[in-house]
């Protein structure tokens, strides 16, 4: 299995396109195992009080809950650092939060044209 961290605008993403989590993610990583870490659920909690449809049940059955990692505010860099430290790509669609990721070294998983994910190392 390969460690997957999620985003919000990421996860957001691939239930808006309706990808099937477990297909999708086969093709361009295997069998992941999601990481959502605390930032990112009190971020998808909150939206979901105004937003029906976010399957934030099916998420949290499939992910394994992380801290937020101590010495970050900000929830990007919270998930950059977390990405370089263990290697584990981020799924966004964020364009700010991809470049960074890119300008540190670190892979990212993105949703392509509403109905496919890629990978880009």
């Amino acid at each position: 299995m390969a460690g997957v961290l999620v985003d919000t605008c990421g996860w957001i993403a691939l239930v808006k396109a309706g990808l099937n989590l477990d297909s999708a993610m086969s093709n361009v990583i295997g069998k992941p195992d999601l990481i959502v870490i605390d930032s990112v659920w009190k971020e998808l909690n909150d939206i979901s009080r105004g937003k029906r449809g976010l399957l934030l049940g099916l998420l949290k059955s499939r992910s394994d809950m992380m801290d937020d990692p101590p010495g970050e505010k900000h929830t990007d860099m919270m998930l950059i650092h977390l990405s370089k430290m263990n290697n584990w790509p981020v799924l966004t669609v964020d364009t700010r939060l991809k470049e960074k990721l890119s300008e540190s070294g670190c892979s990212y998983i993105e949703v392509v044209s509403d109905r496919m994910l890629r990978l880009v190392d």
